[in-house]
């Protein structure tokens, strides 16, 4: 088993809706390899979103420990996790987040300059040259397919270097063609690059390009696959669901 990039020890996260408590999260235990593709599924309402948001360091679990690349995020306070994350994390979601006025160079190196670091240019460059966008460094979001927009949005979040990349649904948005070419992207960083990428998603094909695939169900971990067909993960979605 490659070290653990993200592990997870007995995460519960509850949150308040009326009266009752509802748990979003019932004692998850799973370590995140790194340098693998890992994709999180589940019903809806499963806990997903939320697992990513906790292991990213964005929520902080009711109880349980959440350790990112060596470190313990239970132990520090939000401003030092604001710099852990970004130092350390990348994110990518379904909405591209691009802002319209600027250019795709602009828009890469903006969360940069927004936290008062200075964008070295060879480091700019090369990030846009890993998603194959070094022609379109001068084009505004307007004039990018949704395609090249997501991947605009993926050099953003590997700028830093980050030790692990998160995305949430990063193909919700795009049509068929354009989330494989996505994929064959992430899949190509992991493979080559060495990078860890661990993601949400509700769909069978997407998640078969992943090296290991979580299944949720109420919160709880339930199985895990291992670099599995989108037919197989499929059935056992639907398995999943068939007992919800």
């Amino acid at each position: 088993m490659t070290t653990p990039m993200v592990s997870l020890n007995e995460l519960r996260m509850e949150f308040r809706a009326g009266p009752d408590p509802v748990t979003a999260l019932d004692g998850v235990t799973v370590d995140l390899p790194a340098g693998t593709f890992t994709a999180v599924m589940g019903p809806s309402g499963s806990g997903k979103s939320t697992l990513l948001h906790c292991a990213a360091g964005l929520e902080r679990p009711t109880s349980g420990e959440v350790v990112l690349d060596g470190v313990r995020l239970g132990e520090h306070d939000e401003t030092e996790l604001t710099v852990l994350r970004r130092e350390r994390v990348g994110f990518v979601f379904q909405a591209f987040n691009l802002i319209s006025s600027l250019t795709a160079a602009q828009n890469v190196a903006l969360p940069a300059r927004l936290a008062g670091r200075r964008v070295d240019e060879a480091e700019l460059t090369a990030a846009l040259a890993r998603v194959g966008l070094t022609e379109r460094a001068r084009h505004r979001p307007a004039q990018l397919s949704g395609g090249q927009q997501q991947r605009v949005a993926i050099a953003r979040a590997l700028l830093t270097r980050p030790a692990v990349l998160f995305a949430d649904e990063p193909t919700g948005a795009l049509d068929g063609r354009t989330s494989r070419q996505v994929l064959a992207l992430l899949r190509e960083l992991v493979d080559e690059r060495g990078q860890t990428v661990v993601m949400v998603t509700h769909d069978p094909v997407t998640a078969a390009v992943a090296d290991h695939v979580l299944l949720l169900a109420d919160g709880r971990l339930i199985d895990r696959l291992e670099a599995d067909s989108a037919e197989s993960i499929a059935a056992r979605m639907a398995a999943v669901e068939a007992t919800c």
